[in-house]
C-alpha cells in the first residue's frame, strides 16, 4: 500500500487447477514432455504468488490501449505534483454528509471503501483538453461490492450537493445526478454527474465504477484549464479510455 487509505480477481486455488490438469492434456503427454508440465504448473503458482499492487499493474490500461493518448502516473501520494492534490488519503478527508464521502474519494482520485491497493492513471489526448483519470482498486473477497454499494447509496443521498475539506482546501459541490454509464461492464456499473461552481463558472464533472469480481475500476473527468481560467465545462468521459479499461478488466 502507497497511502494510509488509499481491487484484483481472487486467484484460484491451487487445488482447483490441479484438479482440473486432465482437461489440458493426459497422462500420457504430460509424462512424455515433463518440462512443459513443470513450466505450466510454475506460471500458476507465479500467478497465485503476485501481490494485489502487481495484479492492479498488470490490469491497468496503457498507451498501447488507446493510440493517439498519453497515458501517465497520477497517484497521488507518489506523484511529482502530490503537493496538489486535494488529498493524500481518505483520513485526510472531511465531508459535511458522512453519507457523501464516497463522492469525495471517487472525485478526488482517492479509493473507495477498504482497499488492499490502488493505482491511478490520467489519460488525455492534448494538454488542453479534459483528462479523465483511472483508477483501479483491489480488495478482499466482497469488499469491492460493498465498496460499490457505499458509492451507489452517496448517488441517492447527495443529489443536493455536500462540501468536502481537506488539508484547508474546500469542494463545493452543488449537486450530484445519477446517470448512464458511458459503458456498462463486468458485475455492475454505475455513473454519475456532480457541478460545482468556482471563481464564479460552472463546471460539470463525470464519473462511472465498474466492478469486475474484487477489482474496481473508477473513472473521473475534470476539465482542469477550464476551471484554472474561470472558464464554464462540461467533462465528458472518454468512450474509448472507459472502454478500453473495461476490456481489459474483463
Amino acid at each position: 500500500m502507497k497511502r494510509a487509505a488509499p481491487a484484483v480477481l481472487a486467484a484460484l486455488s491451487l487445488a482447483t487447477l490441479t484438479a482440473c490438469g486432465g482437461d489440458s492434456g493426459s497422462d500420457t503427454d504430460a509424462a512424455e514432455n515433463p518440462a512443459a508440465t513443470a513450466s505450466q504448473e510454475k506460471q500458476k503458482k507465479e500467478k497465485q504468488e503476485k501481490t494485489p499492487e502487481e495484479r492492479l499493474k498488470q490490469l491497468v490500461i496503457t498507451k498501447a490501449d488507446v493510440s493517439g493518448m498519453s497515458v501517465d502516473d497520477a497517484d497521488v501520494a507518489s506523484s511529482d505534483n502530490s503537493e496538489f492534490a486535494f488529498a493524500k488519503s481518505q483520513q485526510e478527508v472531511k465531508v459535511d454528509k458522512p453519507v457523501c464521502a464516497p463522492l469525495a474519494y471517487a472525485m478526488n482520485q482517492l479509493p473507495v471503501g477498504e482497499p488492499q491497493a490502488d493505482l491511478t492513471r490520467s489519460v488525455t489526448s492534448a494538454l488542453n483538453e479534459p483528462f479523465t483519470y483511472v483508477m483501479l482498486t483491489a480488495y478482499e473477497p466482497g469488499k469491492a461490492a460493498s465498496a460499490l454499494a457505499g458509492l451507489s447509496e452517496a448517488v441517492d443521498a447527495c443529489t443536493g450537493g455536500f462540501t468536502a475539506k481537506a488539508n484547508g482546501n474546500t469542494s463545493a459541490y452543488d449537486s450530484v445526478t445519477a446517470e448512464k454509464p458511458v459503458a456498462a461492464a463486468g458485475d455492475e456499473s454505475l455513473a454519475f454527474r456532480s457541478t460545482l461552481t468556482f471563481r464564479g463558472a460552472t463546471h460539470t464533472v463525470h464519473t462511472q465504477a465498474v466492478r469486475s469480481g474484487e477489482v474496481v475500476a473508477v473513472y473521473f473527468s475534470v476539465d482542469g484549464l477550464a476551471i484554472a481560467n474561470a472558464r464554464p465545462s462540461d467533462a465528458k468521459l472518454s468512450s474509448a479510455v472507459v472502454k478500453a479499461q473495461n476490456t481489459k478488466l474483463g
